[in-house]
This record gives structure tokens, C-alpha cells and sequence, in this order.
């Protein structure tokens, strides 16, 4: 079975503007409904990046915020000071024990946490 692999935001933006130097390897892709919030509340999406938002999330698992999500989330947010949206999606990924895509730097210390970077042409 392939792992579970969790997109942070930046890495669904990075997919969606056709960036990333390699293709996303074979996984089961999931989200937190955290990230489905912040990219679709998005000021100024247009219909094309709406509908691509729309059948991206259909094609992956959205995860919800569990009880046990949100007391990990409240451990994480204390004690390494992120922004809650990054406390939720890093607490997701902790409590799946999944691999977390990111290019957010502050996430890379933090510890239990499998995060990984992507490469992107900028």
C-alpha cells in the first residue's frame, strides 16, 4: 500500500501553477480541510482556478478536524509558536503519521513530524 502523503498550501499552489521540477510520487494524497479553507477563500480566484481547486479536492481525502487533531494542534501551537492554520495541518499529519509536503521552513524542526520539501522553478 502506498504511503499517505499530506499537501500543505503551498505545495496544492505549487501543483496548481505547474511548478514543481518532479512529479509527485505514488501515494494515497490527503489534505486538511484547513488548506481546502484557506485555497478556496482565496480573494480574486478566478472560474479556471476555482474549477481546478473544485476537482483537485475531489480527487484526494480531505481531512477533517478531529478531537484528537485539535488537542494536537493546541500542543504543536504552543510549543513551537506556528499560526494555528500550520498547527492544524501539522497536527493532522502527526496524528496520521503521515508524510507532511512542505516548503515551510519552521516546519522542518518540528519534532515526530515527517515534513519533506519540494523543488519548484521559480
Amino acid at each position: 500500500m502506498a504511503e499517505i502523503i499530506i499537501l500543505d498550501t503551498n505545495v496544492v499552489i505549487y501543483l496548481q501553477k505547474a511548478v514543481l521540477v518532479e512529479q509527485l510520487p505514488e501515494a494515497n494524497y490527503a489534505v486538511s480541510v484547513i488548506t481546502e479553507m484557506e485555497l478556496l477563500s482565496f480573494p480574486n480566484l478566478t472560474a479556471v482556478e476555482l474549477e481546478w481547486l473544485q476537482r483537485f479536492f475531489a480527487d484526494v481525502t480531505v481531512l477533517p478536524l478531529s478531537e484528537e487533531v485539535k488537542v494536537s494542534a493546541i500542543a504543536v501551537r504552543r510549543d513551537y509558536r506556528l499560526k494555528l492554520p500550520d498547527a492544524i495541518i501539522v497536527a493532522t499529519a502527526l496524528t496520521r503519521n503521515a508524510v507532511l509536503l512542505s516548503n515551510d521552513q519552521q516546519l522542518q524542526s518540528i519534532k515526530g513530524l515527517h515534513c519533506r520539501a519540494v523543488a519548484v522553478r521559480l
